[in-house]
Formats: structure tokens, sequence, C-alpha cells
């Protein structure tokens, strides 16, 4: 996968997911840096499984959490459940 580490940081009594994104091999910066935040605390975006992006024609990841955790948008259409983006 393209994730290395998560991990749960308190800063302000705030909790935040810090996200470690996995180096390709012999190279020192990760494979994407292009991150774009969908849902927000002030705009939260939900999508059933039908209805989940595609991002770059498919090429892309959409991290989604759902009833069963976090997982990929290709996991969640294979499981057909839905989740916030």
């Amino acid at each position: 996968g393209f994730i290395e580490n998560v991990r749960k940081h308190r800063e302000n009594n705030k909790d935040f997911l810090v996200l470690t994104l996995r180096h390709r091999r012999n190279r020192k910066r990760a494979h994407r840096n292009i991150l774009k935040r969908i849902s927000r605390p002030g705009l939260r975006i939900y999508s059933n499984s039908q209805r989940i992006p595609r991002i770059s024609g498919g090429i892309g990841v959409v991290i989604l959490s759902t009833s069963r955790g976090i997982m990929t948008d290709r996991e969640a259409r294979l499981e057909r459940i839905g989740g916030e983006i």
C-alpha cells in the first residue's frame, strides 16, 4: 500500500491522525504528493458504495472511514459498503 504508518497525535486538546506515506525504492520522495481532503469537520461527505468517486480515472486512491474501519475505495466497492470520504 501507499501508507507506511498511521499514528494518533494530540495537540491543543484536538486529536489528529498522522499518515506517513511509503517511499519508492531508492528514492527519498513519496509516491505522490497530491493529497486532497474531501470531507472536513464543517462539511462531512458520505457516499454509498456505488457513488464513491474515481480519482484520476481509477488510478488514484480514495480513503474512506467505514463502519468496518478505514479502507480504500477499491476495498469498499468490493465489500459493497460506503462511508465518509
